[in-house]
């Protein structure tokens, strides 16, 4: 919660590339890291918790839900990468 509260006080003492870069990062970690793995990637794995694994729900089940943690990890990873190239150009 802190780090919301530096960066939007950060936007008004920094100069306003920084700032932008800051903002621009901070919100692309929020949403596609954090959002993907609570929305996505968590309402996978519960779903998957709840099926018994031998069963053909289960199967049918765990084919899917490879290719989309699959997807939403992808997702995230970029979004990672992403936030982590935009922090580093703030820096310089």
């Amino acid at each position: 919660m802190s780090e919301g509260i530096f960066l939007a006080l950060s936007t008004f003492v920094m100069q306003s590339s920084i700032a932008a870069y800051l903002l621009a990062a901070s919100l692309l970690y929020l949403i596609g890291t954090i959002s993907v793995t609570i929305v996505g990637n968590i309402s996978l794995n519960d779903a998957l918790a709840i099926v018994s694994p031998d069963s053909p729900e289960g199967t049918t089940l765990w084919v899917r839900y490879l290719i989309d943690w699959t997807f939403w990890n992808h997702v995230r990873t970029i979004a990672a990468l992403l936030t982590a190239i935009l922090f580093t150009i703030a820096l310089c």
